[in-house]
């Protein structure tokens, strides 16, 4: 794979990235270093292991993962979304999801990534990388643009979070939904 593809590819698979971290920044209003730091990590991580297994085990679990993958990431970006809305609208005391909780990071590195190990499968399938030097280039490379995308998004979303004076949790709920839905209609085909 040319290095122009891994990172079109890689800019393609951390939009979802992009667009959850700064949901989570414009709810955090400010930088919290360790958090913030770990999510970084995890999605760029995430991204790329999930490329690497499913390019290596692309025989074995894409037939039982591909009918179900899309289900599992609405189901938990929905899970994550709806928690948001319902705490977002609840009084100030009340109000405890916290985007940067360790549980909540890993449950949307996960769910972010679920479509990376889809190209896994289709670079397998296309015999791209057919050892582990020319598969090692675009894993790279897709796991560092998702962690600088995730770094980008958080400092969007602190700043747009910053603006807007009231709690924006209701609204990066609707935003992880969304997402959801759009994994879903792609996988589903009706839409290209």
């Amino acid at each position: 794979m040319y290095i122009t593809e891994a990172i079109l590819l890689g800019l393609a698979l951390a939009m979802d990235c992009f667009a959850v971290s700064i949901t989570s920044g414009a709810i955090v209003k400010h930088i919290v270093l360790r958090p913030m730091l770990t999510m970084i990590l995890s999605f760029g991580l995430f991204q790329g292991a999930m490329v690497l297994a499913g390019w290596y085990v692309s025989t074995l679990f894409s037939r039982i993962l591909a009918p179900i993958d899309h289900w599992i990431a609405f189901g938990l970006l929905s899970a994550i979304g709806i928690q948001m809305i319902r705490e977002g609208f609840g009084k100030k005391e009340e109000t405890k999801f916290d985007p940067l909780s360790y549980k909540v990071i890993l449950t949307l590195a996960v769910a972010t990534s679920i479509d990376a190990m889809a190209v896994g499968v289709s670079m397998a399938f296309m015999q791209i990388g057919s050892s582990w030097d020319t598969i090692a280039i675009p894993t790279v490379l897709i796991a560092a643009i998702s962690s600088a995308l995730t770094i980008a998004g958080l400092g969007t979303g602190i700043f747009i979070g910053r603006k807007i004076p009231c709690s924006i949790a209701p609204v990066g709920g609707l935003i992880l939904i969304g997402i959801g839905i759009k994994i879903i209609i792609e996988h589903l085909g009706l839409c290209s």
